[in-house]
């Protein structure tokens, strides 16, 4: 298969530092959503604006760099809701598949790998803040009422 511009185009290490996962990675990452997108269309549908390989990125780029679907719509030229869509399909796809899926906990436990576990103090420490004055308030506003003239 071709492969896009932007794959052919971009140094491994720079490929890297844009999507967070190596070529190979990638790759792979492609070929199932290939599939998976080709067995969604056999089944009718408009074309997608995007090609796989730009919604494979449109992902990464989410979960790399937190953005929001309305900068990555604008960014690849669709809407905020096809993006979030878009997001949402790449992401459980490959975790339909498996291929890229953690293991989940009972996995762990019957490991027999060891875990380093690093605890974080985060104690609640005092924020100064003015007090609170009832009267600091509430008589500016009642002397700047005009008052009805009375006979």
């Amino acid at each position: 298969m071709a492969k896009n511009r932007f794959h052919s185009r971009v140094s491994d290490e720079n490929f890297r530092r844009l999507t967070g996962v190596r070529r190979e990675t990638f790759d792979a990452m492609l070929a199932i959503l290939r599939d998976a997108h080709r067995q969604k269309k056999s089944r009718g549908g408009a074309p997608n604006t995007l090609s796989v390989g730009k919604m494979l990125r449109m992902a990464l780029e989410y979960l790399r760099e937190y953005r929001t679907y309305l900068h990555i719509g604008a960014s690849y030229g669709v809407s905020e809701s096809t993006a979030y869509n878009t997001c949402r399909w790449v992401e459980d796809t490959l975790i339909k598949d498996g291929t890229f899926s953690l293991p989940g906990k009972k996995a762990l436990l019957k490991s027999d790998a060891e875990f380093e576990v690093v605890l974080v103090d985060t104690a609640e420490s005092p924020v100064q803040r003015p007090k609170k004055n009832s009267a600091g308030g509430t008589p500016a506003r009642k002397n700047a009422t005009p008052r009805s003239p009375r006979s």
